[in-house]
């Protein structure tokens, strides 16, 4: 049972209007009345604000401040809780921290306050991931995302899996433990397999569409790809509206890759601008090209820049070529000049910034994720709950394999029982320690 109090700042560190200081705890409200003056909080009401000033320990003015208390258990950790809106200022915010700390509280851990939350019952772990997941949000999209895990509509559908599964798991082990029980429904394999595959079609749609939802969280890794001086940090200069990279007529300018990140009709592509990829003897420049083909191999979206005022080469070939194994553009760049070449693709001048629309519209095509704005955004899009789904899948697809192999029925029930239990892992019906401290070390302090 967690009984100490804890205390942190809520707000981002720097200069600013007010700060925000957060305490919970059996003794928050105690505590923290022990150092305010004005309104007895211990008498306070809950959900109340309360107007005061904070008091040193020499009984000094440390600042004015307006106090919330919030009493259990309709509070984010189900415990007394205390707000104090204090001004903001680096040196003061210390001050008050400094203040609480000599109480009986202790500095609260990273996350600390969504732990308790959710070891309190408050949320289940899809909600406190999603509370990350809104803070971090970089386009609406993920936002909305976030939202539907923050309002568990997206524990809802791992929920609704795992009473189906239940359902099936419980007759099995009424068949395996009561035999003589008359109101039991025989669970043969005839039963059981249609029941298994229905979960298993549901799951497999759930994922298909989480893939989506996972690439609109996380960003979309892309690189852009091509021979030297063919226009590609012209490209990432017209992209991203500023220079951020070096352009010149020299071939070879670029000889490492440059990162920056594009928010583009409500997805975030995380742009890598590579070295002009070509055979050369300069060491620097030959690193760079290095660094080009990795980009390449791990990048999630290709962009192949082609300079259509020049005949294509056995480079260009090798690079459309490469370019054809994952989701790509071809970029035909210069299309204010006359074109030397035959390939599809789409025209851009990156100098005139023209053909932009044309190829914002091919990327969302390229990587399905056109009409976002009547897309359902309510699947998954974390990474270790997709992965708990594909552990679900696999066991389900065991259940399967062991039917047709004509095997006992206390076989299926096993795999249905780690099936079930992989849905649980997602929403924290069963945790491990290492699990939470790794979770929510990666929260802020205050959260």
């Amino acid at each position: 049972m967690i009984t100490d109090t804890i205390c942190a700042v809520s707000t981002p560190v720097g200069t600013g209007a007010l700060a925000l200081i957060r305490v919970s705890g059996n003794d928050a409200i105690k505590e923290v009345n022990k150092i305010f003056k004005g309104k007895n909080l211990e008498k306070a009401k809950s959900h109340t604000v309360h107007y005061g000033h904070l008091l040193n320990e020499d009984g000094t003015f440390l600042d004015e401040v307006m106090v919330s208390v919030l009493r259990a258990p309709k509070t984010f950790t189900r415990e007394d809780m205390v707000e104090i809106s204090i001004h903001g200022g680096m040196l003061l915010t210390q001050k008050v921290l400094e203040r609480l700390l000599k109480l009986d509280m202790r500095l609260a851990r990273p996350g600390e306050f969504s732990e308790r939350a959710y070891l309190n019952g408050r949320i289940d772990l899809v909600q406190a991931e999603a509370i990350m997941d809104v803070i971090h949000a970089k386009n609406i999209n993920a936002l909305k995302i976030a939202s539907l895990g923050l309002t568990q509509e997206t524990s809802k559908l791992i929920k609704n899996l795992r009473d189906k599964l239940v359902n099936v798991i419980a007759q099995i082990e009424v068949n395996i433990d009561y035999p003589e029980y008359d109101d039991a429904v025989v669970m043969s394999k005839e039963i059981i397999y249609p029941a298994t595959l229905e979960i298993l079609k549901d799951m497999k749609y759930l994922l298909e569409h989480s893939y989506q939802n996972q690439l609109i969280r996380d960003g979309i890794s892309t690189a852009i790809i091509g021979k030297p001086n063919v226009g590609k940090s012209s490209l990432l200069n017209a992209l991203l509206n500023e220079d951020k990279a070096i352009v010149t007529d020299i071939a070879g300018t670029t000889r490492d890759t440059i990162e920056a990140e594009l928010n583009l009709g409500g997805i975030t592509l995380k742009l890598i601008d590579t070295a002009g990829i070509r055979d050369t003897d300069d060491v620097i420049e030959k690193i760079g090209v290095e660094r080009s083909l990795k980009a390449l191999d791990k990048a999630q979206l290709v962009l192949v820049v082609l300079d259509q005022s020049r005949p294509l080469d056995e480079i260009d070939y090798r690079l459309l070529e490469a370019a054809k194994k994952k989701p790509s553009v071809v970029i035909l760049n210069k299309d204010d000049l006359e074109s030397q070449i035959d390939v599809a693709g789409i025209k851009i001048s990156a100098l005139q910034k023209q053909g932009f629309r044309e190829l914002e519209a091919k990327i969302l095509e390229v990587l399905s994720l056109t009409n976002l704005e009547e897309r359902d955004f309510n699947y998954l899009s974390n990474t270790r709950h997709i992965a708990k789904v594909n552990d679900a899948i696999k066991s389900l697809e065991n259940v399967l394999e062991s039917i047709n192999l004509d095997m006992p029925v206390d076989i299926y029930a096993i795999d249905l029982t780690n099936a079930w239990q992989s849905l649980g892992d997602i929403i924290g019906v069963r945790y491990q320690d290492e699990l939470l401290d790794t979770l929510f070390s990666k929260f802020c302090l205050g959260k």
